[in-house]
């Protein structure tokens, strides 16, 4: 492809993925807040970690996407695990109502203040549901924190950075801070954030880890003892060989008849982008709900 053509293409593109992007953030409903029994803010690794309890029940922590906050990504999720679950919602580093910290975006830090908020609200261990960036940060916490997780789920995530498709990888150089500015996105950054002068550094932040290449290694997540609920759209930008690669090393992939079902499941939803995926609440909800229900945590390491 020539340059020009190359880069109107990617240009096209990423417009494309930003309208479909934030017609997510513009879905942003107040149901959760019908449930809401607590929330407050924890002192974490320098941080103000805001945090939300719904519900009742086996404890639940839900990690957000990047740009986003608990109710633009999860809003309309939890007053549905809230009828079976104690729902704990978090805002990570810079997103929703957390403060910012000197520091660049890492999964390895972002995992670290997961589990000091847990320990700070006195939840020795949960099942741990992340989107996108906070589906790597919950592959990290169960590296680096095993003792805090009990079942993942993970949706529309990777564990490196070749485990996005080519023309998401090339798609990532071409984000700019000026294309967030007028969304939603900014709207609600505006409204929540402790410090709204930090919008440009923040975006600035993100999009340098979008563009930051990592891997959290197959032999860490192999290692991992907690079994996995992986989550995919059949076009979200996750390559389909990562995905196989993901629940192979979580003993997927088996002739189930022969050698029996694993403990960890796979499900690809037809006709789903990474962003839409994300709008089927109740496709959703049907299959993480049962999974949850299964028994709380393997006993040995795959």
């Amino acid at each position: 492809m020539k340059p020009i053509k190359k880069h109107l293409f990617l240009l096209s593109a990423c417009c494309l993925f930003f309208s479909s992007f934030l017609s997510l953030a513009q879905t942003a409903p107040a149901g959760a807040s019908k449930t809401l029994k607590s929330s407050g803010y924890a002192p974490v690794n320098g941080l103000k970690m805001y945090y939300e309890i719904h519900g009742e029940g086996k404890p639940v922590v839900l990690l957000h996407g990047a740009f986003m906050n608990i109710d633009m990504n999860w809003g309309e999720m939890i007053p549905e695990l809230a009828k079976t679950h104690q729902v704990i919602a978090v805002e990570m580093q810079g997103h929703g109502r957390t403060t910012d910290a000197n520091r660049d975006f890492a999964y390895p830090q972002l995992a670290d203040d997961v589990a000091g908020l847990m320990k700070y609200i006195k939840v020795d261990s949960a099942d741990i549901i992340g989107y996108s960036l906070g589906g790597t940060v919950a592959f990290a916490l169960a590296i680096r924190h095993p003792h805090v997780v009990n079942r993942l789920v993970v949706i529309s995530s990777v564990f490196k950075m070749d485990g996005w498709i080519k023309s998401a990888r090339d798609l990532f150089p071409t984000f700019k801070p000026e294309f967030f500015e007028n969304t939603p996105l900014k709207t609600e950054y505006d409204r929540l954030s402790p410090d709204k002068t930090h919008w440009k550094e923040f975006v600035t932040k993100l999009i340098k880890a979008d563009n930051t290449p990592f891997d959290l290694g197959a032999n860490n997540i192999k290692a991992i003892k907690s079994p996995l609920l992986l989550i995919k759209g059949d076009n979200d930008g996750v390559s389909m060989e990562h995905t196989a690669e993901i629940y192979s090393l979580f003993d997927g992939g088996v002739f189930g008849d022969i050698a029996g079902l694993p403990p960890s499941q796979l499900a690809i939803l037809p006709g789903m982008t990474h962003v839409t995926l994300m709008m089927q609440t109740q496709k959703l909800v049907s299959i993480i709900d049962p999974y949850l229900d299964r028994t709380a945590k393997k006993v040995q390491p795959h």
